[in-house]
């Protein structure tokens, strides 16, 4: 595993763990929420006030993580299609080489092989 494969991995990682703790914030909101509620029921407008600002400081983490693990999804992308472009340049250099001794040969059949290679590799690009 190259370091841009370990690169993408632990990008992956950290933006399923973001993802993670932004439901653990929205569930914390909401049991500041039913806080608020029960202390307005019993008229506590004090203890009301720090549930509120509780609520709303969750609220506000829970859309930061969010936000943070779209962007690091987004760069974790990035890289994917950089380690896949590097795979297809790989596969590419040997394919061109196989392509240039069936040309000097200008044997048919093994022109052929090559360029079944060649689609093959690219249908498992595109499924990959």
């Amino acid at each position: 595993m190259s370091g841009l494969e370990k690169s993408l991995f632990q990008l992956k990682f950290t933006a399923k763990s973001l993802q993670r703790q932004a439901r653990k914030a929205t569930k914390d909101e909401t049991a500041e929420k039913a806080k608020l509620k029960k202390a307005l029921a019993q008229g506590n407008t004090e203890g009301a006030r720090i549930y509120a600002s509780n609520a709303i400081r969750k609220k506000n983490e829970s859309l930061n993580l969010l936000r943070l693990g779209s962007r690091i999804d987004a760069v974790a992308s990035r890289v994917e299609t950089a380690v896949t472009m590097r795979q297809v340049s790989g596969s590419m250099a040997s394919v061109v080489k196989g392509m240039d001794k069936a040309m000097e040969s200008m044997n048919l059949e093994r022109i052929s092989m090559v360029m079944d290679k060649f689609e093959t590799q690219f249908e498992d690009m595109d499924v990959q």
